[in-house]
């Protein structure tokens, strides 16, 4: 047996990457502190108060990651926008219990840690952070040789908000005639990517040149929209009764979730464009419009159910904020139908 001294570095777990990677880290950190924050990126715990403003604080947390979407981002070596994916499913959660994102931790794991790779991956996080409001104060980068092939690593977050506990939306006063908003998606976000790689696959050499205006990997790497200032703003406005995240399930299995077992969310079909890039996926997987609408958010990555009497009000404030919204169906009684029909 050989005596030769092994470090962990001969292991594979590089101390100096992970050190110079936390320096990285930090300033983009420092550019999501907001109040509450009671300590910085490096200590053992994230410390952060509860803003005083609040009277009857409940905390709402969320967890998720990017899913198979990462695959495309090894292979096309796209790293930036990942992070925003990662924040955007969390806080997008959140807030549709009326909540706050207050702050955000990640975890990156990897085999062999590469300290841009890790950079861009975090620096979108960051960016997420900050425009939903929230502060990005810790985290936990982990190098795992042999867990992870060489360039490939795994993202997940974790989020949590508050509301007060008289305005938690749990969507119980939706009542029958109620407005159902749409809010644009910026595309498929990061959810249905098994499917997305799928078609990429059976497309081959035949991928469009561009789609929506955007070279086609641009488009189909588009991270997803942080809806948390609009609608919280909006929130302040106008009484909404229910939101809905549109992620994995799609609009078929998401707006139920904040319906009343007696209800059902009738969505006029046409009522909102399809995209380029979803067209394109639904001819190149050759499947109808209820797996469109099951499996991807299909172009709505947000409702809002609302009296009919606030519905354009809210529209209206949503849009100038700089959503794009359509009105895209009634709630109705559901009977022995589907929790969401589409006609």
């Amino acid at each position: 047996m050989s005596t030769t001294p092994l470090s962990y570095k001969d292991a594979g777990v590089d101390i100096d990457a992970g050190d110079a990677l936390v320096e990285r880290i930090k300033p983009l950190a420092k550019k999501t502190l907001r109040e509450g924050v009671l300590g910085g990126i490096g200590g053992f715990g994230a410390l952060f108060e509860v803003p005083k403003r609040y009277q009857e604080p409940v905390l709402v947390s969320g967890t998720d990651g990017v899913g198979t979407k990462l695959k495309l981002a090894f292979e096309w070596n796209m790293h930036d926008t990942v992070g925003i994916d990662l924040v955007g499913m969390s806080v997008n959660d959140v807030l549709v219990q009326g909540a706050e994102p207050l702050f955000f931790l990640d975890y990156f794991a990897c085999g062999k840690l590469h300290v841009d790779t890790a950079a861009a991956v975090v620096g979108g996080i960051a960016k997420g952070c900050e425009l939903s409001g929230c502060a990005l104060i810790g985290g936990e980068t982990a190098e795992m040789p042999g867990m992870y092939p060489a360039g490939e690593y795994d993202l997940a977050g974790f989020c949590v908000g508050a509301v007060e506990k008289s305005k938690i939306l749990t969507g119980k006063t939706v009542a029958e005639g109620d407005v159902v908003l749409g809010l644009a998606s910026h595309g498929v976000h990061s959810n249905g990517f098994s499917l997305v790689r799928k078609c990429i696959e059976r497309a081959g050499a035949n991928l469009p040149a561009t789609l929506d205006g955007l070279p086609f990997r641009e488009a189909v790497m588009k991270p997803t929209r942080l809806y948390v200032k609009n609608v919280l703003a909006a929130l302040q406005q106008h009484p909404i009764k229910a939101l809905a995240h549109i992620t994995g399930g799609g609009l078929l299995e998401n707006i139920p979730r904040v319906l009343p077992d007696a209800l059902a969310a009738h969505l006029v079909k046409g009522s909102w464009p399809q995209t380029e890039l979803f067209a394109w996926l639904q001819k190149t997987a050759g499947i109808d419009d209820i797996e469109m609408n099951r499996t991807f958010n299909n172009g709505i990555g947000m409702v809002v159910v609302i009296a009919a009497d606030q519905a354009e009000a809210c529209a209206a404030t949503l849009r100038a904020l700089g959503e794009t919204v359509h009105a895209i169906g009634r709630i109705a009684p559901r009977g022995t139908g589907a929790a969401v029909v589409v006609a």
